[in-house]
Protein backbone atom coordinates (compact mmCIF):
# COMPACT_ATOMS: atom_id res chain seq x y z
CA UNK A 1 0.00 0.00 0.00
CA UNK A 2 3.07 2.62 0.51
CA UNK A 3 4.43 1.56 -2.55
CA UNK A 4 1.09 2.70 -4.35
CA UNK A 5 0.64 5.41 -2.44
CA UNK A 6 4.29 6.73 -3.42
CA UNK A 7 3.66 5.19 -7.26
CA UNK A 8 0.33 7.83 -6.93
CA UNK A 9 1.95 10.74 -5.33
CA UNK A 10 4.63 10.80 -7.69
CA UNK A 11 2.61 10.51 -11.04
CA UNK A 12 0.11 13.43 -9.54
CA UNK A 13 3.23 15.18 -9.19
CA UNK A 14 5.08 14.90 -12.67
CA UNK A 15 1.28 15.56 -14.11
CA UNK A 16 0.70 18.76 -11.91
CA UNK A 17 4.41 20.23 -12.66
CA UNK A 18 3.46 18.87 -16.60
CA UNK A 19 0.38 20.72 -16.88
CA UNK A 20 2.12 23.97 -14.62
CA UNK A 21 4.72 24.17 -17.26
CA UNK A 22 2.47 23.85 -20.17
CA UNK A 23 0.44 27.03 -18.44
CA UNK A 24 3.84 29.04 -18.84
CA UNK A 25 4.22 27.97 -21.81
CA UNK A 26 1.29 28.99 -23.25
CA UNK A 27 0.85 31.23 -26.03
CA UNK A 28 -2.67 32.10 -25.20
CA UNK A 29 -3.50 35.51 -22.77
CA UNK A 30 -6.59 36.53 -21.47
CA UNK A 31 -6.99 40.36 -19.85
CA UNK A 32 -10.01 42.49 -18.73
CA UNK A 33 -9.98 46.06 -18.21
CA UNK A 34 -12.42 48.17 -16.57
CA UNK A 35 -12.48 51.86 -17.50
CA UNK A 36 -14.60 55.23 -16.51
CA UNK A 37 -15.17 55.65 -20.06
CA UNK A 38 -14.71 54.66 -23.15
CA UNK A 39 -12.59 57.35 -25.30
CA UNK A 40 -11.30 56.27 -28.47
CA UNK A 41 -8.54 58.39 -30.44
CA UNK A 42 -10.42 61.17 -29.32
CA UNK A 43 -13.64 60.09 -29.41
CA UNK A 44 -16.09 59.35 -26.60
CA UNK A 45 -17.98 56.11 -27.70
CA UNK A 46 -19.55 55.31 -24.11
CA UNK A 47 -19.59 55.73 -20.27
CA UNK A 48 -18.21 53.30 -18.04
CA UNK A 49 -17.10 49.78 -19.57
CA UNK A 50 -15.96 46.40 -19.38
CA UNK A 51 -13.59 45.35 -22.03
CA UNK A 52 -12.50 41.83 -22.18
CA UNK A 53 -9.46 40.50 -24.47
CA UNK A 54 -8.45 36.92 -25.76
CA UNK A 55 -4.64 37.09 -27.46
CA UNK A 56 -2.60 34.18 -28.99
CA UNK A 57 0.81 35.11 -29.50
CA UNK A 58 3.68 32.71 -31.29
CA UNK A 59 7.13 34.58 -32.24
CA UNK A 60 5.47 37.92 -33.81
CA UNK A 61 2.97 36.84 -35.14
CA UNK A 62 -0.96 37.54 -32.92
CA UNK A 63 -4.73 37.71 -33.28
CA UNK A 64 -7.19 37.52 -30.81
CA UNK A 65 -10.58 39.46 -29.99
CA UNK A 66 -11.27 42.11 -27.65
CA UNK A 67 -14.97 44.24 -26.90
CA UNK A 68 -16.27 46.12 -24.94
CA UNK A 69 -19.61 46.38 -22.71
CA UNK A 70 -20.77 49.61 -21.23
CA UNK A 71 -23.26 50.20 -18.41
CA UNK A 72 -25.14 52.38 -21.40
CA UNK A 73 -25.77 49.23 -23.80
CA UNK A 74 -22.95 50.72 -26.89
CA UNK A 75 -21.12 46.86 -27.33
CA UNK A 76 -18.25 46.43 -29.58
CA UNK A 77 -16.44 43.10 -30.55
CA UNK A 78 -13.48 43.53 -32.56
CA UNK A 79 -11.22 40.82 -34.24
CA UNK A 80 -7.31 41.42 -35.37
CA UNK A 81 -4.68 39.59 -36.66
CA UNK A 82 -0.80 41.41 -36.85
CA UNK A 83 2.84 40.47 -37.27
CA UNK A 84 5.81 42.55 -35.23
CA UNK A 85 8.56 42.26 -36.87
CA UNK A 86 11.95 42.56 -35.19
CA UNK A 87 12.98 45.69 -35.94
CA UNK A 88 10.15 47.60 -34.74
CA UNK A 89 7.66 47.29 -37.23
CA UNK A 90 3.95 46.11 -36.92
CA UNK A 91 1.64 45.50 -39.46
CA UNK A 92 -1.74 44.11 -38.90
CA UNK A 93 -5.62 44.33 -40.09
CA UNK A 94 -8.81 44.84 -37.38
CA UNK A 95 -12.35 44.30 -37.49
CA UNK A 96 -14.60 46.70 -35.57
CA UNK A 97 -18.13 45.05 -34.78
CA UNK A 98 -20.67 47.58 -33.23
CA UNK A 99 -23.75 45.07 -32.37
CA UNK A 100 -25.32 47.28 -30.54
CA UNK A 101 -26.40 49.51 -33.31
CA UNK A 102 -29.76 50.04 -33.89
CA UNK A 103 -30.60 47.75 -37.24
CA UNK A 104 -26.69 46.10 -37.20
CA UNK A 105 -27.14 42.77 -35.42
CA UNK A 106 -26.73 40.99 -38.44
CA UNK A 107 -23.14 40.03 -38.17
CA UNK A 108 -22.45 39.24 -41.65
CA UNK A 109 -24.29 42.11 -43.00
CA UNK A 110 -20.90 44.24 -44.24
CA UNK A 111 -22.87 46.55 -47.00
CA UNK A 112 -22.06 50.13 -47.14
CA UNK A 113 -25.78 50.74 -46.53
CA UNK A 114 -26.96 49.04 -43.11
CA UNK A 115 -23.58 46.92 -42.32
CA UNK A 116 -22.16 47.62 -38.68
CA UNK A 117 -18.26 46.21 -39.70
CA UNK A 118 -15.28 48.30 -40.42
CA UNK A 119 -12.34 46.78 -41.45
CA UNK A 120 -8.68 49.17 -40.97
CA UNK A 121 -5.22 48.86 -42.09
CA UNK A 122 -2.71 49.20 -39.05
CA UNK A 123 0.79 50.26 -38.95
CA UNK A 124 3.25 51.46 -36.40
CA UNK A 125 6.51 51.89 -36.13
CA UNK A 126 8.67 51.95 -32.68
CA UNK A 127 11.82 53.19 -32.57
CA UNK A 128 13.54 53.48 -28.40
CA UNK A 129 10.94 55.38 -26.90
CA UNK A 130 8.90 56.88 -29.99
CA UNK A 131 6.49 55.17 -31.74
CA UNK A 132 4.07 56.19 -34.94
CA UNK A 133 1.09 54.96 -35.88
CA UNK A 134 -1.30 54.93 -39.52
CA UNK A 135 -4.22 53.46 -39.96
CA UNK A 136 -6.37 53.50 -43.11
CA UNK A 137 -10.64 52.38 -43.12
CA UNK A 138 -11.29 50.19 -46.06
CA UNK A 139 -14.46 49.94 -46.35
CA UNK A 140 -17.43 52.54 -46.44
CA UNK A 141 -20.07 51.26 -43.51
CA UNK A 142 -23.17 54.15 -42.97
CA UNK A 143 -24.38 52.02 -39.97
CA UNK A 144 -20.82 52.37 -38.13
CA UNK A 145 -19.75 55.97 -39.48
CA UNK A 146 -16.76 55.30 -42.02
CA UNK A 147 -16.69 56.71 -45.32
CA UNK A 148 -14.15 53.97 -46.81
CA UNK A 149 -10.38 55.72 -46.98
CA UNK A 150 -10.69 57.27 -43.36
CA UNK A 151 -7.11 57.62 -42.04
CA UNK A 152 -6.02 58.49 -38.69
CA UNK A 153 -1.71 59.14 -37.58
CA UNK A 154 -0.72 58.99 -33.77
CA UNK A 155 2.46 60.02 -32.42
CA UNK A 156 3.88 58.88 -28.75
CA UNK A 157 6.34 59.42 -26.78
CA UNK A 158 7.32 57.43 -23.46
CA UNK A 159 8.94 58.68 -20.24
CA UNK A 160 8.89 55.69 -17.97
CA UNK A 161 5.02 55.73 -16.59
CA UNK A 162 4.08 58.69 -18.48
CA UNK A 163 3.43 58.86 -22.54
CA UNK A 164 2.43 61.98 -24.37
CA UNK A 165 0.70 61.08 -27.06
CA UNK A 166 -0.85 63.74 -30.26
CA UNK A 167 -3.00 62.29 -33.23
CA UNK A 168 -5.57 63.31 -35.53
CA UNK A 169 -7.36 61.81 -39.05
CA UNK A 170 -10.00 62.74 -41.34
CA UNK A 171 -13.88 60.88 -42.30
CA UNK A 172 -15.45 59.45 -39.36
CA UNK A 173 -12.43 61.04 -37.26
CA UNK A 174 -13.31 64.69 -37.83
CA UNK A 175 -16.59 66.33 -37.73
CA UNK A 176 -16.26 67.99 -41.08
CA UNK A 177 -14.54 64.99 -42.39
CA UNK A 178 -11.34 66.61 -43.55
CA UNK A 179 -8.17 66.04 -41.79
CA UNK A 180 -7.93 67.33 -37.68
CA UNK A 181 -5.96 67.25 -34.43
CA UNK A 182 -8.00 64.93 -32.58
CA UNK A 183 -6.77 63.24 -30.02
CA UNK A 184 -4.32 64.93 -27.85
CA UNK A 185 -3.34 63.61 -24.27
CA UNK A 186 -0.68 62.30 -21.75
CA UNK A 187 -1.32 58.87 -19.74
CA UNK A 188 0.33 57.89 -16.43
CA UNK A 189 0.41 54.05 -14.82
CA UNK A 190 1.08 52.90 -11.64
CA UNK A 191 1.40 49.64 -10.12
CA UNK A 192 -1.11 49.14 -6.91
CA UNK A 193 0.26 47.03 -4.21
CA UNK A 194 -2.77 44.73 -3.63
CA UNK A 195 -1.13 41.84 -2.01
CA UNK A 196 2.76 41.11 -1.77
CA UNK A 197 2.69 39.03 -4.93
CA UNK A 198 -0.38 40.77 -6.71
CA UNK A 199 -0.47 44.32 -8.43
CA UNK A 200 -2.80 46.09 -10.22
CA UNK A 201 -1.92 48.44 -13.32
CA UNK A 202 -3.66 51.62 -12.93
CA UNK A 203 -4.07 54.21 -15.87
CA UNK A 204 -5.08 57.48 -15.53
CA UNK A 205 -5.11 59.83 -18.78
CA UNK A 206 -6.33 63.23 -19.92
CA UNK A 207 -7.51 63.33 -23.40
CA UNK A 208 -8.32 66.48 -25.29
CA UNK A 209 -10.15 66.55 -29.21
CA UNK A 210 -9.38 70.46 -30.06
CA UNK A 211 -11.67 69.27 -33.31
CA UNK A 212 -14.80 68.78 -30.57
CA UNK A 213 -13.48 70.94 -28.29
CA UNK A 214 -14.04 68.33 -25.27
CA UNK A 215 -12.16 67.52 -23.02
CA UNK A 216 -11.82 63.77 -20.90
CA UNK A 217 -10.15 62.38 -17.82
CA UNK A 218 -10.38 58.39 -18.33
CA UNK A 219 -9.36 56.14 -15.71
CA UNK A 220 -8.75 52.19 -16.57
CA UNK A 221 -7.86 49.05 -14.58
CA UNK A 222 -6.05 45.97 -15.97
CA UNK A 223 -6.65 42.49 -14.87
Amino acid sequence: MKMKTVVAVTLLCSLWSSLSAQEEKSKWKAGIDLVSSYVWRGLYLSNAAVQPSLVFESGGFSAGAWGSASFDGVMEADLFVGYTFGFGLSLGVTDYYFPSLEGGNDYFDISKESGSHIFELNGSYEISRLRFSANWVLNESRGAGSAGGDKYFEVAYAIGNITLFAGGGDGLQSLSGDLKLTNIGISATKELQITPSFQLPVTCSAIFNPDRERLYLVAALAF
